[in-house]
């Protein structure tokens, strides 16, 4: 498999097909070592590399909302920002938002008031709060500034998915986990492509930190095909891959 260069790497480049009719299309970008981990010291920091980075945010100039569950929120902080006037002024050429709009989704409703979500007015974002969750915790993260929507608990991600549709007007979905907010969307058939950076590292440990998870053991009849949209590698012995998940299981 050919190696490129970083420079060579352009996620701004990719294209994407029509959203199916029934809601935005949706793919999940996710970073995984060598041995399946998808966390190290509780974040996902210390395994993409500054050209991971890159492509993180190149790939979200492509989509009208970048979600994030409730855990990953907290471990990491959840933003839309491209943080590249280059990259904000591709979006503006297109008629674009600067930045698309971050969503979190939670259960309970356990979201520090310290992250940039609620700190930084430089971007749209809105808060997908479980009907689990009391009222005092709603009421409490309605004073913080952004808009706080309740979705039915047991359907959560389908009732955000359908949210970001019909009243946000969006029309592709970028996921960045965790792994139950990817799973809840993978096993309801929502999610069409699935881009995964391995990282040349080892991690180890002995918690299992998978990037797709639901409930129960995995089972042949639950498995999920991919098919290979593209594989690229680069110098600092990263691979860029790119799926499609294949319909059988929708």
């Amino acid at each position: 498999m050919p190696q490129l260069d970083p420079g060579e790497i352009d996620y701004t480049a990719l294209s994407f097909p029509d959203p199916p009719p029934d809601r935005p299309f949706v793919a999940i970008n996710m970073v995984m070592s060598a041995d399946g981990r998808t966390v190290i010291d509780g974040t996902e920091r210390g395994l993409g590399s500054k050209l991971d980075q890159r492509l993180m945010r190149e790939l979200r100039v492509h989509f009208d909302v970048v979600m994030n569950g409730g855990a990953t929120f907290r471990a990491s902080g959840t933003s839309a920002r491209l943080n590249d006037p280059g990259l904000e002024q591709w979006r503006l050429d297109r008629g674009m938002t600067p930045s698309p709009i971050a969503a979190v989704l939670t259960r309970s409703g356990d979201l520090p008031p310290e992250r940039r979500f609620f700190t930084d007015d430089g971007f749209e974002a809105v808060i997908y709060l479980s009907s689990a969750a009391p009222d005092a915790v709603r009421r409490e993260l309605e004073t913080r500034g952004r808009p706080v929507v309740s979705v039915q608990e047991g359907s959560e991600a389908v009732a955000a998915l359908a949210h970001t549709k019909g009243e946000l007007g969006a029309s592709r979905v970028l996921v960045e986990g965790g792994a139950t907010l990817n799973g809840d969307l993978m096993r309801h058939g929502l999610v069409d492509e699935y881009f995964l950076t391995l990282a040349p590292r080892i991690a180890g440990g002995e918690s299992a930190h998978p990037a797709v998870q639901w409930p129960g053991e995995p089972t042949a009849e639950g498995i999920r095909q991919l098919s290979l949209v593209h594989a690229i590698t680069a110098g600092n012995g990263e691979a860029f891959l790119r799926y499609r998940l294949q319909r059988s299981h929708s």
